[in-house]
């Protein structure tokens, strides 16, 4: 039996049950990926379930979200220490048990509670499964890896909302979270049946002060993003608060980290004198603003000012996620016979064009207007997470791949939060703006707004009321545009950093060791 670096022993005598292994952690992937979205469209029916308030309900996601961004950083220290098997198991075990506990909540203190626990233990397994799937193949075959984990991470915001609302209508609620049982049960079967623990390397120290830095600052950040826009920003004392524990946390975090020696602070700064990690980190973070803001803006852009119900919206977006899956396929194989920076200038440069193309929407559009672009920005997001990927951990030692996944995880979900407060931030100032600016326009100088008879008279209050709903969809509209051209400068702005990826040299499998996982 032979000791991998991250804690896996492999027999040499077995060869490696690939499939197993990947269909096995892709489910435990699918249902963390799942639980951050599908919970959305059910609050309305958990409000009155459970006799909250329509700010209280919000802490169903708000609870889930924070929990998991502060664990998340915990992965690479728990792998060293207890072995990456072990680690999975629990975090499987717990996230299931959550989940029920979510289902059978009573109160919003309890399923605010779970929540919490579904956000720690989930915290671990989309990184791990990113760092078992590049372990368990060899460098050449990475591409195609990384094609599986990405449709396993990206179901969660394209099929989410849709089953969500399924399961809401069709049974109730509670199954939101009561689906995640078979699938947990047999995702924790399949890891304990094809991956084999070995004794942990336990070379990394446990960083007490780094953690708690590094929690509070992530906390504070990302209370700050969730209840911003309802506090009127920095109008509100909550939000200066929450500002300040941040820089504080974060400078202390970032003071100590730098000056303790390697393999005693909470994050190896090690992983950030990489150029294709940190430049990686980069990306992914600018992926997960457009991603996730996109997601964010489309289906109210629909519903409220286009009229969608929510069955017809989610049908017009979900093509979106086909092309993304496709893309990935495709590129999973073109991923190390073509250059990394190649596919990924690709990729970014269709995103871009693709949100160029709503920067030409209008309040009259087609559902084809709508669905195009969203395959083409499919497409476009489906070429650069798959090589984006690979050429991150390229370069990183096998050693510190499950640290470097949670990090890498870490930024991809601060990058979305951030996105997301930033796009509906400046589509809610951009309208008022905007509106300003149109009802100047509006007078009695107007010939044709002074005729009684007519629907948009200011001689009437209802003419008058039709001509101020008119001007706020008018404006609404311009915000959305706004937003759009926000993101599509973002997307091409990070085109030059490409130059700073290095392909990796070329060289063998891996060893079983390195491997480290096996049927």
């Amino acid at each position: 039996m032979s000791a991998a670096a991250d804690g896996i022993a492999v027999p040499a005598a077995r060869p490696l049950n690939r499939t197993m292994i990947t269909v096995s952690i892709m489910l435990a992937t699918i249902i963390q990926a799942l639980d951050g979205t599908i919970a959305n469209v059910a609050l309305p029916h958990m409000q009155g379930a459970l006799s909250a308030s329509q700010d209280q309900i919000t802490w169903v996601l708000t609870s889930f979200i924070v929990a998991a961004a502060i664990a998340t950083p915990l992965n690479g220290w728990l792998v060293d220490r207890f072995g990456l098997k072990n680690v999975f198991l629990v975090s499987v075990a717990g996230f299931t048990i959550a989940s029920a506990l979510c289902g059978l909540s009573m109160t919003l203190t309890e399923i605010v509670v779970a929540r919490m626990l579904q956000g720690v233990f989930g915290a671990a397994l989309v990184p791990l499964s990113q760092s078992v799937l590049l372990d368990i193949n060899p460098r050449e075959k990475h591409g195609s890896a990384m094609a599986v984990w990405g449709m396993g991470v990206m179901i969660g915001p394209i099929l989410g909302p849709t089953l969500g609302g399924w399961l809401t209508d069709s049974y109730s609620w509670r199954w939101v979270f009561f689906i995640n049982l078979p699938i947990g049960a047999v995702a924790f079967y399949g890891i304990w049946r094809y991956i084999h623990a070995a004794v942990p390397a336990r070379r990394i120290r446990f960083d007490m002060f780094g953690f708690v830095t590094l929690s509070v600052a992530i906390g504070a950040l990302q209370m700050l993003l969730d209840r911003g826009e309802q506090n009127d920003w920095f109008g509100s004392t909550e939000t200066w608060v929450e500002l300040v524990l941040m820089l504080l946390a974060a400078a202390y975090f970032i003071g100590h980290t730098a000056t303790r020696p390697a393999g005693q602070s909470f994050v190896d700064y090690r992983l950030l004198l990489n150029p294709n990690y940190v430049t990686g980190l980069v990306l992914i973070f600018i992926v997960g603003m457009v991603l996730f803001a996109t997601r964010a803006l489309m289906p109210t852009m629909l519903q409220g000012l286009m009229g969608y119900p929510a069955a017809l919206a989610g049908l017009v977006t979900a093509p979106s996620g086909l092309g993304t899956m496709l893309a990935m396929l495709v590129v999973g194989r073109l991923t190390g016979k073509v250059d990394f920076r190649v596919l990924l200038g690709i990729g970014f440069a269709v995103t871009a064009f693709s949100l160029w193309q709503m920067t030409q929407y209008t309040l009259v559009l087609s559902q084809s207007d709508i669905v195009w672009p969203g395959i083409v920005q499919g497409i476009g997001l489906g070429l650069v997470f798959v090589p984006l990927s690979a050429a991150t951990f390229a370069t990183l030692s096998p050693q510190m791949r499950a640290e470097g996944t949670a990090l890498y995880s870490l930024m991809r979900n601060i990058g979305s939060s951030i996105g997301i407060a930033l796009v509906q931030t400046l589509l809610v100032r951009n309208t008022a703006t905007a509106h300003a600016a149109l009802a100047t326009h509006v007078t009695q100088a107007n010939p044709a707004l002074l005729d009684p008879a007519g629907p948009y008279s200011l001689a009437t209050q209802a003419g008058a009321a039709m001509i101020d709903s008119e001007v706020t969809r008018q404006a609404s509209m311009i915000a959305y545009v706004d937003d759009y051209w926000l993101m599509m400068l973002m997307t091409a702005a990070v085109i030059p950093l490409l130059l700073l990826i290095r392909p990796p040299k070329a060289s063998a499998a891996p060893t079983p060791a390195e491997a480290a996982h096996l049927d």
